[in-house]
């Protein structure tokens, strides 16, 4: 049976094979305990981390002390937000967000704010998703305890002005996480030189091992941990170090370093392509989110009056896309993304989200055309029909 077409990055990318030689090495050869410091088993291991620590900063212009290891952006997320904001406080934190941030981000603060601690502010987005800015400098004169804007969205695709968000930020002296999950790897990102306080990376979205990720905590912030046990990285997130995966990572960095630009101008190319290529065979086709400014990989589409999950139904088994989040699918509501943007129904519910990365084949993406056109136009003529 043929494989399906890979067309859904934003859920998980293939592991490099470079990284994955890498990662197999520290499982099977270099198997060292990084925390065992009296052999060097441990030492090696040791070194290992550091020097993950060194390339994944390199990439994100940090400073490789500022590294926290985590299981990936979920838990980074976590960590930040509930580690820099004391349980039970006096009067509700003041904690503002975009409405279509990732559910690590969204269900944290909602889980705050049910429990009393938090008072949630909802950034103002237009039909696009592009931030009002001067809506966030008002929101931050008035006083937050944290500030929450993704680096770029999951769903629409959407790049946001991390460097000019951060510097509002800093102005208010207001701690600034930034969700970097889907952008790290594919956009430069300057975390020193432009203010992000913390800022959540995962391993599995940038061609790295999955159940690996890091928070990159600005010198001078200090977070308590959710994890208790031996005093890892000085108290910070305890447990035994996934050298593996963090040897891993630290390639994928790498690599991201030095193949980054060449390899997203091809990408870029590819989905325009695709994308003229569904405008010419789908008719009623709209292309949603901020295509101005917008991840090289990312095309989200709606054919209105045409149900996704039809579609989904008839391409599954030949190509691979999704309707939305990987972390909500099999949840029976619209995208959350999608509603905030206030898009009308028939467009929310004919979504369909497409992503392409590095591997991505150009017979793929003429293959690709045609199967979802094909689809699409199936589905059509049922409906027609049934009317």
């Amino acid at each position: 049976m043929n494989t399906p077409i890979y067309l859904d990055y934003h859920a998980t990318t293939p592991t490099d094979r470079r990284v994955a030689d890498r990662v197999y090495q520290y499982m099977t050869e270099e198997f060292g305990n990084a925390s065992s410091t009296e052999h060097e088993w441990g030492d090696r291991a040791e070194a290992a981390v550091k020097q993950a620590a060194k390339q994944v900063a390199d990439l994100v212009g940090a400073l490789p002390r500022e590294i926290i290891w985590t299981s990936g952006a979920t838990e980074s997320i976590n960590l930040a937000i509930q580690g820099s904001l004391s349980p039970c406080p006096e009067k509700p934190y003041r904690i503002a967000l975009l409405p279509i941030e990732h559910k690590a981000v969204l269900d944290t603060c909602h889980a705050l704010e049910k429990r009393g601690w938090a008072e949630l502010i909802y950034l103002r987005i237009d039909s696009k998703g592009r931030l009002d800015l001067d809506y966030l400098e008002q929101v931050c004169m008035e006083g937050l305890s944290l500030l929450c804007v993704m680096a770029a969205n999951n769903e629409i695709g959407n790049i946001y002005p991390i460097q000019a968000i951060a510097q509002i930020a800093q102005r208010y002296d207001i701690p600034f996480l930034c969700d970097g999950s889907q952008a790290v790897g594919k956009i430069p990102i300057q975390f020193q030189e432009w203010g992000i306080t913390y800022l959540a990376i995962s391993a599995h979205k940038l061609y790295g091992p999955k159940g690996v990720g890091a928070l990159v905590v600005r010198k001078g912030y200090h977070l308590e941990p959710l994890l208790f046990g031996g005093g890892h990285q000085k108290g910070t997130r305890a447990g035994t170090l996934n050298v593996p995966g963090i040897v891993g990572l630290g390639e994928a960095c790498q690599l991201r370093s030095l193949e980054m630009e060449e390899d997203e101008r091809a990408i870029s190319a590819k989905r325009d392509k695709l994308q003229s290529l569904l405008l010419a065979k789908i008719s009623g086709l709209v292309v949603n989110g901020d295509t101005t400014y917008q991840l090289a990989g990312n095309l989200h589409i709606s054919v209105p009056g045409v149900p996704n999950s039809a579609v989904i139904a008839r391409i599954r088994h030949r190509l691979a896309i999704s309707t939305g989040s990987a972390c909500s699918s099999g949840v029976e509501s619209p995208s959350h993304v999608l509603q905030s943007l206030r898009l009308p129904e028939d467009v929310v519910d004919g979504a369909l989200r497409i992503g392409i990365g590095k591997f991505t084949t150009e017979e793929e993406i003429n293959d690709a055309a045609t199967i979802l056109s094909e689809a699409i136009t199936q589905v059509q003529q049922a409906l027609c029909a049934k009317s």
